[in-house]
């Protein structure tokens, strides 16, 4: 498969384009005023912890503080380990709000927030949501980075499938090559994109 990467870059605006075999697969485009900042990475650091609220304001570098909320907060227990379905959001990056689990999933309770972090700890965060308004930008410890199928989440370790891929003979076939590809550490979730997609072509995401 012939495969080219278009990149044109002009003062205001930044297009990429994937070329397979003559046809235009994929477009995106980028302005420089509405530049976003969702999916970016930062290591930032606590500044208060809020136990009322059960939430944190984290540093990392922006005008404004940071919002990360307890339930967006890793904690290590496993949690979500069991996770087989997902909302995938319009950037690619799962939901963790929509989340479904299997019934006969443990149920474990989080910790309170206060447990979890304490001012000026470090951590690697990724924005969630842009800074809107008067609020900072929502944040997760959960890093999520996106490939064209799949998406692989290194701080958890499930399988996931797009709610999005409702047959079920093709989700089972997708989570037998996932889960045989899967790396030793970290989780992967199939997109929406990744329906009927072959296993040579989710090796290579």
């Amino acid at each position: 498969m012939a495969s080219e990467i278009l990149i044109n870059v002009r003062p205001i605006e930044t297009r990429v384009a994937l070329i397979e075999n003559g046809t235009l697969m994929e477009l995106m485009m980028e302005r420089n005023r509405n530049r976003g900042l969702v999916g970016s990475i930062f290591r930032g650091e606590v500044v208060r912890v809020l136990p009322g609220m059960q939430a944190a304001f984290v540093d990392i570098g922006l005008d404004r503080a940071a919002f990360l909320y307890v339930g967006d907060v890793r904690d290590d227990v496993g949690l979500e380990e069991e996770i087989f379905l997902f909302d995938e959001g319009e950037d690619g990056q799962p939901s963790n709000n929509k989340t479904s689990t299997r019934d006969d999933a443990p149920v474990v309770e989080r910790p309170p927030i206060q447990d979890l972090l304490k001012e000026g700890q470090t951590l690697m965060v990724q924005v969630a949501k842009d800074p809107l308004g008067t609020k900072g930008a929502r944040i997760t410890t959960h890093i999520s980075l996106p490939g064209r199928s799949v998406v692989y989440r290194p701080t958890l370790n499930h399988v996931g499938i797009s709610r999005r891929i409702e047959d079920e003979e093709d989700r089972n076939r997708l989570r037998e090559i996932v889960e045989r590809l899967k790396p030793a550490k970290g989780g992967i979730i199939v997109r929406t994109a990744g329906e009927g997609a072959t296993e040579d072509s989710i090796k290579a995401d």
